[in-house]
């Protein structure tokens, strides 16, 4: 699983994926792919890549909240899981298109 593999499903499933770095901060996958470290405040010492590798606990978050009252729940999975999820495509009732 890379991190392609991350913010593609973040895109698709509209979740914002986190993910704890070894040196405490997070690293945070908008709905929009985009990978971001909130506490950093300079170059970073760093690979993402591979500080993904390392990581054993993501937090799903949904964006998209329809019903409040049926609103998604925040939900932590391990490497695995969210190994398959990334495998599995995009959820159901979304399309798949090229956009040309």
């Amino acid at each position: 699983m890379t991190l392609a593999d991350l913010r593609r499903l973040s895109i698709k499933r509209q979740l914002k994926i986190r993910f704890r770095l070894h040196n405490g901060m997070e690293c945070v996958i908008t709905e929009h792919g985009i990978a971001q470290v909130p506490e950093l405040k300079g170059i970073p010492d760093f690979n993402l890549e591979q500080e993904l590798v390392s990581a054993g606990q993501f937090l799903l978050e949904p964006v998209v909240i329809t019903d409040k009252k049926n609103a998604p729940k925040s939900r932590s999975v391990g490497r695995e899981e969210l190994s398959r999820l990334a495998a599995t495509g995009p959820a159901a009732g979304h399309d798949d298109h090229d956009d040309e």
